[in-house]
């Protein structure tokens, strides 16, 4: 078995770029967004980086920041 590598430093005096982090997903109201376990939907709420309220057609779900199941369509 294998440890799990940790990801490598980024040294200020390397004479390679540093790598270049994603931006945070942003979603505004009326946003259409599909999630993996609730599928297709749409944002009703934003809080600031926090979470998003999604209306799901049956339910209405408060997705927590950093949405890695949820994606823009």
């Amino acid at each position: 078995m294998t440890k799990p590598s940790a990801p490598k430093r980024f040294l200020p005096t390397s004479p390679f770029k540093a790598p270049v982090a994603p931006p945070p997903k942003q979603f505004a109201v009326g946003d259409q967004v599909t999630h993996d376990v609730h599928g297709l939907g749409r944002v009703t709420g934003v809080e600031d980086g926090i979470a998003a309220v999604v209306d799901f057609g049956s339910t209405q779900q408060r997705i927590l920041s950093p949405y890695a199941k949820m994606s823009k369509l």
